[in-house]
């Protein structure tokens, strides 16, 4: 993987999801796409298992920089590290390659980060206040509907070739 343009991607995508991307929601200021769990999709799908699980828990640490509750690190970085790398797995059985079931996996996936950051954050701190039905539904909609639009750039951005490359690795012949 080209890691130099991974952490620039992740550097750039971190500022518009804390900064810009509130411009975009929709009917509440907290139902907006998370730019970092269609990362967190992209590179599960298409990098190695190795680099996969490298690159979840670096989007995760990223996330945990941009969360709204500044006082807890790690929530995401466990989730976002931990079913990334899942993914990753399960993508080496399952194709993930149309866009239909890229939407899919980034719902699936946004619902279950969620659901786990909740569940991290709920056991260190008593007093957080969150939106569970923008961060568990809406959000992670919101997130499937763009999401498999923003793969070709990302590919495009990270020079993979999305028909020759399977888990890293070129095709022979």
């Amino acid at each position: 993987m080209r890691w130099f343009r991974f952490a620039a991607l992740v550097l750039v995508v971190t500022i518009l999801q804390t900064s810009l991307i509130g411009v975009i929601h929709i009917w509440q200021p907290d139902i907006k796409p998370n730019l970092l769990l269609i990362l967190l999709v992209f590179f599960a799908i298409y990098s190695g298992p190795q680099d996969a699980v490298i690159a979840s828990f670096s989007i995760g640490f990223a996330a945990d920089l941009s969360s709204p509750v500044r006082e807890l690190m790690g929530p995401q970085i466990i989730s976002f590290g931990v079913l990334g790398t899942l993914l990753s797995d399960v993508h080496g059985i399952i194709s993930i390659r149309r866009m239909p079931h890229q939407a899919i996996a980034i719902f699936v996936m946004g619902i279950l980060t969620a659901l786990l950051s909740f569940l991290l954050t709920f056991f260190r701190a008593e007093s957080v206040a969150t939106r569970l039905s923008a961060e568990l539904l809406w959000q992670p909609l919101y997130s499937a509907a763009i999401g498999p639009f923003l793969f070709l750039p990302i590919a495009w951005w990270m020079r993979i070739n999305r028909k020759g490359r399977r888990h890293g690795v070129k095709r022979r012949g």
